[in-house]
This record gives structure tokens, C-alpha cells and sequence, in this order.
């Protein structure tokens, strides 16, 4: 028997206990640490740009050429392609559960390369991206003027040259979609001058691609040469223009025999500007440049925040005066209040079991014995979930609250069995443990057992449901296994050590004293009970008829009850997107974009609000029609009052922005599951209209 050489060993059970211990307590600090476990299938995105293409175009030349191929690639469950006209492209490809992320990327990596000849020189030349990435916005990163003094396109290089590439390299982060365009030299063209020339775009583009070119001159006195050569230079020239000047001294077209020529600056302005005058970013009303950070698959979220926040500090000791940096937006502070409140009920539900214990085992000595048994079970858990592939995360955290009242039972047990031993019979205290062990023993396993089957095929659902309460289970289950081991080993062999008889006398004071008026108490209490459960016997037909009458209940609540998914809650964050008539301008959704800020600067409990004009963040594509503002409401504790909460707030939103014409405004809360995302998008398509020609 397994608990006698325990008992013959105290010393290695207590051993094997702390190594135990030790081993989740080293695996906690190697998990990552989320809201819930990823359970939302892995995406691979590929993005490219064709400038200057409307959206059909980017459709019919670049986006369908590279859907047909990466059609069918293994483990690919579906893709939605989003070709914008502002010529960019991006085709989301969802694998299915449990795809490796890394292998389905390079997989589809090669099927883009197939695809790539396929496509236009434009879009050859500025290349396409394939890399994997989480679906959610981990947290949004503006880089503002805080007094105005800096405008927008020195903002958006700034950011882009200094503060995105020191992002990328923060540990966890998966991609950083900029909203900051590069600095670029914009070339107005005068189409009158060029016709009254006989120019066409096409000899300016071929000027600036023969006289805007980067050329590797060589050197001069290299090998082979002739012996007295006594110098090897290295020739440089002047190739790649970079001023304004330069660019309009460029010769378009020239005249040899009558000794003219037609500069850029005759037919054109010439201007350093940015790339796209499309994208309109702002910061609580100020101007600002934007990165999109996202999280990598598997990594640790407050890690990661953490190493980006460091990061920004960092950077922000070399920032150019009146440059600064705030984070408007992030996913990070639910994923901390969450799991905070989720250690605090483990806390409590802790102390309660401890408080019921010493109540009814009424010794402390006895009491201690399940206290102590209680985190080798608990902490020893995480020990699996490395191997496993598991996160600490609410449900976990759940399931270890639930664990906690059971784990606890095996080691009442045996702590009861050698009692009992100790007081009836009169036995020392290691001969009681080994009666006792020798009695129950069987059952203990057996319990355990029982409860790993009830748990275990929880883990074996499949989908989304199934991983998203695979976790939850297979915790409760490990921590049981544990238990009953623990219960084998260390229960019986502190027994041995600390159990003493329990004595106690009528007269008896203090403490003592209360447990007996207790004791009387509850054996009253169980006498009523067992009147009670006589008389229910005597009345079988009547005990069945309530029976029957609650089965009943249960299945019309259950059916009547609204169904979810995840529960919904307040996480601290709001989505607000808008759409104009269609070919609405730029400048009429900087329009309403003004409008709603304002509103959204007079709302009460609104922390802060991220605008980004052209953006609609439903579809996640551009347009000049639409436009979202990512908003982060203040902390939970200064929300109290039911109108400053998540519903409250979205009702006083929508109200508001009702009064906005011709805007179909819509206030969404984010996806319940952080970094989880699932696709919940309606897609109509058209199938027997389609011409096949």
C-alpha cells in the first residue's frame, strides 16, 4: 500500500510535496497570462499596395491572382480578402483549430511567390507581406504635439523611422500596423503646360526613373591593375535626388539642335509632403500619428504591455521637444482587474474552506493538515500546464476556486478516518494513520478517479467551445489527481506527526466552549433533518411531483434564457465607427469625426478617444467615407454609478450621435475575448449572377 511507505518515510513525503510546490511555483512564472485562452482560430495575413488603383482594380489584378492560390493551403479553414481604393490589399487567411501557425505561414509564403509574377510591376516593386498575428488590437500608441509646434507629416516620419522598428523588437509583439505615412516628394503636374508641350505623364514618370537612380559606380584602381598603381578608390556619385530642388532641375525633355529643354519645375510643383493625405488621426481632439501594435500568438499580454510601455519611456527621453506619447486605447488593464478579482476570490474562497474546517474538525493541529494539502494541489497544477500548452486565465483561475472545495475533501478524510482511530480507540497516532489508510485508501482513489471522469471528456469536445473550456476542466481534473496523491503520501504522514486526542468536557472554557454549544447545536439540527427526511419517505408521490415540477422549470428556463457565447461585460473600452453615403469626401468625414469628438469630450466617464479618419474598424478596411474612434473609458472604481457603466454609456453615445445626418453611426463594445477574437461578420455572395466569361 502506497500510504505505508509514506508513513514508514515521512520525510520523503514532505520532500516530494515541496518539490512539487517548487515546480509550479517556477511554472507560473513562465506562463503567459491572458482574459481567456486563445481559442480563436490562428490568422496569416498578407498585405500589398498598388498605388494609384481603385478597388476593383486591386481586386481583379492582385487580390483574386493571390486568393487562387492560396486557396486550399493545409489547414486553412477560410480567407476574406478587403481590396480598398486607396490601392491597398489585405487578405485575412483563418486556419482552423489547432493549425501550427508558423508552418501554415510559410506555407502560404510559398503560395503568394507563385502567385507573384502574376501581379503588376507596381506592386512587385513595393512587395507583399505574409506574417501571422493576432486578430485583436493589443493597444493603440499616438505620438502628438502637445503645443502644436510640429505638424503632421514630421510626426508621422518621426514615428515611423524611430518608434515603430523599436516596437517591433519588444519581446511578444507580433506586427505594428502604422497609421503614419513616410515623407514623400508629391509632384503636382499642370496638365495644360504639358499639353501645350506635347508631354505625357509617361516622360515625366521615365525622367524620374533615368535621372532618380541609385547607380554602383565601382572603383578606380582595382584588381587587375597595373603593378605601379599605388591606390584603389571608391567611386561615389550624386545618383539619388532627396531635396525639392533637385527634383524640379530634373530634365523631362531636351533639345540638342536648338539647345532647350523642359525641366519639372516648367509642367509641375514639387513639393516634400506625405504619401497619403488620406489618413486623419487624432488624439483627444489633437493630431497625432498612430501605431497599431498586435500581439504574437502564445506570448504573455501584460508582458508584452509592460515591455512596450518600458520601451516608449525609454524612447521618450530622445524625443524632440514639445514631442510626447500616450496610449490612448489598450486591452491590457481588463486582463489585470480580471485576473486580480479572480486571485481575490481564490483568496476568500481559501479562507472560507480554512474557517469550515477548523469549525468542524475543531482542532488546529487538525486543521492544518488540508491547509497545508491545499497548494500542493493548487500550485502544483501549473506544473501541466507548460506541457500542456495552457494560459493562466479567468477560467483557469475559476476552476482552481472550484478545485479548492474539492481538493480539500480528500485530506478532511483521512485527517477524520485518523482522528476517529485515535479518540475511539485509543491508538497513537501512527497506528491510527495506518488503520485508517488501510480503510479508505481505496476510496480515495477511487474519488478521485471518478471525479477525472467527470472532468476529463470536457477536453475532448471539439471547436472553439471546446478549447475555450478545455482549460477549465483539465485544471480541476490534474488538481484532483494531485490531490488524491497528496492524500496518500503527505496527508497520513503529517497525521502521524501532528494529531493528538480530542478531548472535550462540558465545563470546558474559551474556544472549547463554543464548539460544544455547536456540536449540541448541529446534532439538533441533524435530528430535524432526519425527522424531515422520514417524513419525505412516507410521502415518495409528493417528493416525485416536486421532482417533476423542477425538471420542468429547468427546461423552460433553459429554454427562454438568451444564450451567449461569452458573458458579456464591461471591459473599459468602446467602439465607435461611422459610414457617409458612398464617394463621400475626406473632408466631410473630418467633419463629422470633429462632431463626434466633441461629443465625446462633454460625455462624462470617457478616458480617452483615438479617431482615425478612413478607418472603418468593422471591416477593417479604408475609405474615405467612414471613419473610428477607439474609446477608453475611465478606470472601474470611478464608473460606479450605473449610467457610467458599458450599457449606460453606449445608450447615452447612440443618442447623441442620432443627431449626426446622413452618418449611420454605430457604438460597439470589442470582442469579449482579448487577443481571442472570433469572426462574426455576414458576407453575402453572389453565385449564379456571377459572369464566368
Amino acid at each position: 500500500m502506497i500510504a505505508n511507505t509514506f508513513l514508514n518515510r515521512p520525510v520523503t513525503a514532505i520532500v516530494i510535496s515541496l518539490i512539487i510546490v517548487i515546480v509550479g511555483a517556477i511554472a507560473i512564472y513562465s506562463l503567459p497570462i491572458s482574459q481567456y485562452p486563445e481559442i480563436t482560430p490562428p490568422t496569416v495575413q498578407i498585405s500589398g499596395v498598388f498605388n494609384g488603383a481603385d478597388a476593383q482594380t486591386v481586386e481583379q489584378t492582385v487580390t483574386t491572382p493571390i486568393e487562387s492560390q492560396v486557396n486550399g493551403t493545409p489547414g486553412m479553414a477560410y480567407m476574406v480578402g478587403n481590396s480598398t481604393n486607396d490601392g491597398r490589399t489585405t487578405i485575412n487567411v483563418t486556419l482552423n483549430v489547432g493549425t501550427n501557425p508558423d508552418i501554415a505561414a510559410l506555407d502560404i509564403q510559398n503560395r503568394v511567390g507563385i502567385a507573384t509574377p502574376q501581379l503588376p510591376d507596381d506592386v512587385k516593386r513595393l512587395g507583399l507581406t505574409t506574417r501571422k498575428r493576432n486578430p485583436s488590437i493589443l493597444l493603440l500608441v499616438a505620438i502628438y504635439s502637445p503645443e502644436g509646434s510640429h505638424g503632421v507629416p514630421f510626426l508621422d516620419n518621426y514615428t515611423n523611422i524611430f518608434v515603430r522598428d523599436a516596437l517591433l523588437r519588444v519581446s511578444g509583439v507580433g506586427d505594428v500596423f502604422t497609421r503614419a505615412d513616410d515623407f514623400s516628394m508629391r509632384i503636382w503636374l499642370a496638365p495644360d503646360k504639358m499639353a501645350q508641350l506635347g508631354l505625357t505623364t509617361s516622360d515625366v514618370v521615365n525622367a524620374l526613373a533615368e535621372q532618380n537612380l541609385q547607380i554602383a559606380a565601382g572603383s578606380v584602381g582595382a584588381p587587375p591593375q597595373r603593378s605601379t598603381q599605388p591606390f584603389e578608390y571608391t567611386v561615389f556619385t550624386n545618383s539619388r535626388l532627396s531635396s525639392e530642388e533637385q527634383f524640379r532641375d530634373i530634365i523631362v525633355r531636351s533639345d540638342p539642335r536648338q539647345g532647350s529643354a523642359v525641366h519639372l519645375k516648367d509642367i509641375a510643383r514639387v513639393q516634400l509632403g506625405k504619401f497619403s493625405y488620406a489618413n486623419n488621426s487624432f488624439v483627444d481632439g489633437n493630431r497625432a500619428s498612430y501605431l497599431l501594435v498586435y500581439q504574437a500568438p502564445g506570448s504573455n499580454a501584460l508582458e508584452v504591455a509592460k515591455g512596450i510601455y518600458g520601451t516608449m519611456d525609454r524612447l521618450k527621453g530622445s524625443f524632440p521637444k514639445d514631442v510626447d506619447y500616450v496610449v490612448p486605447f489598450e486591452s491590457v488593464s481588463v486582463v489585470k482587474v480580471s485576473i486580480s478579482e479572480v486571485v481575490l476570490t481564490l483568496l476568500e474562497a481559501l479562507g472560507l474552506v480554512v474557517l469550515v474546517v477548523f469549525l468542524f474538525l475543531q482542532s488546529w493541529r487538525a486543521t492544518i493538515i488540508p491547509v497545508l494539502a491545499i497548494p500542493v494541489s493548487i500550485i502544483g497544477t501549473f506544473a501541466f500546464f507548460l506541457p500542456l500548452g495552457f494560459t493562466i486565465n479567468t477560467l483557469t483561475m475559476f476552476g482552481f476556486v472550484l478545485a479548492i472545495g474539492i481538493v480539500v475533501d480528500d485530506a478532511i478524510i483521512v485527517v477524520e478516518a485518523v482522528q476517529h482511530y485515535i479518540d475511539r480507540e485509543g491508538l497513537t497516532a501512527p497506528e491510527a494513520a495506518r488503520k485508517a489508510m488501510a480503510d479508505i485508501s481505496g476510496p480515495v482513489v477511487a474519488i478521485a478517479l471518478i471525479l477525472a471522469a467527470v472532468f476529463i471528456p470536457v477536453g475532448f469536445i471539439p471547436g472553439i467551445v471546446g478549447k475555450l473550456y478545455q482549460q477549465f476542466a483539465i485544471t480541476i481534473a490534474i488538481s484532483v489527481l494531485i490531490s488524491a496523491f497528496v492524500a496518500l503520501s503527505l496527508t497520513p504522514a503529517l497525521c502521524s506527526m501532528f494529531l493528538r486526542p480530542s478531548v472535550r468536557a462540558k465545563e470546558a472554557k474559551g474556544i472549547n466552549r463554543f464548539f460544544v454549544r455547536f456540536n449540541d447545536w448541529f446534532e439538533k439540527t441533524t435530528g430535524s433533518y432526519v425527522r424531515w427526511v422520514r417524513e419525505c419517505i412516507k410521502g415518495t408521490r409528493y417528493v416525485l411531483i416536486i421532482l417533476l415540477c423542477l425538471y420542468a422549470a429547468t427546461v423552460f428556463l433553459f429554454k427562454n434564457k438568451p444564450t451567449g457565447f461569452i458573458p458579456s461585460e464591461d471591459e473599459g473600452r468602446l467602439y465607435v465607427t461611422f459610414e457617409l453615403p458612398e464617394s463621400s469626401s475626406t473632408t466631410r468625414s473630418l467633419e463629422v469625426l470633429d462632431t463626434m469628438m466633441v461629443m465625446l469630450k462633454e460625455t462624462p466617464g470617457i478616458g480617452h478617444y483615438a479617431a482615425l479618419g478612413g478607418l472603418n474598424v468593422v471591416t477593417f478596411a479604408t475609405k474615405s467615407n467612414s471613419g473610428t474612434i477607439f474609446v477608453q473609458l475611465k478606470p472601474w472604481d470611478e464608473r460606479s454609478d450605473k449610467s457610467l457603466q458599458l450599457n449606460g454609456l453606449i445608450a447615452t453615445l447612440q443618442q447623441r450621435f442620432a443627431a449626426i445626418r446622413d452618418a449611420n453611426v454605430v457604438v460597439i463594445s470589442p470582442p469579449r475575448d482579448s487577443g481571442a477574437r472570433a469572426d462574426r461578420r455576414l458576407f453575402v455572395r453572389a453565385r449564379a449572377a456571377r459572369d464566368h466569361r
